[in-house]
C-alpha cells in the first residue's frame, strides 16, 4: 500500500521525525489519528508517550514492548498503555493506521 485513496491523503503530513515515512494526520479532538507507511527500514529508539492503538495494514514491524519483542503482520492489532516503553523496527513496506490518545503528539509537517 504504497499510496493512500485521497480521503486519507488529503489530510496533512504529520512531523514523525523518522526519514522514509509517508504520513497523514487526521485530528480527532483530544486524540490523532495517524496513517503511515514506510518506504524503507527504520528504527524507532525505545520511548513512551500516552495510551497507543494500532492495525498493520501492510507489511511487517518488530515491536519490542518492556523488553519483549513480538512481530506483528498485516491484520495484528496492538494496544500499548500511557507510559509503556516500547520501541520498534519497522520494516519497508510497513503501513498501520495509529490512534494516539495524545492531542498533540504529533505536529503537522
Amino acid at each position: 500500500m504504497a499510496n493512500f485513496p485521497e480521503i486519507i491523503a488529503r489530510h496533512p503530513a504529520a512531523d514523525l521525525g523518522l526519514e522514509g515515512a509517508e504520513s497523514h494526520l487526521v485530528q480527532a479532538g483530544n486524540q490523532q489519528l495517524v496513517f503511515m507507511h514506510f518506504t524503507r527500514d527504520v528504527e524507532v529508539p525505545e520511548h513512551s508517550h500516552e495510551a497507543q492503538w494500532g492495525v498493520v495494514l501492510d507489511g511487517e514491524v518488530e515491536l519490542m514492548v518492556e523488553g519483549e519483542w513480538k512481530v506483528l503482520r498485516r491484520g495484528d492489532n496492538y494496544f500499548l498503555p500511557a507510559g509503556v516503553r516500547h520501541s520498534a523496527r519497522i520494516r519497508r513496506g510497513y503501513s498501520d493506521v495509529t490512534l494516539f490518545d495524545q492531542r498533540e503528539r504529533y505536529s503537522i509537517r
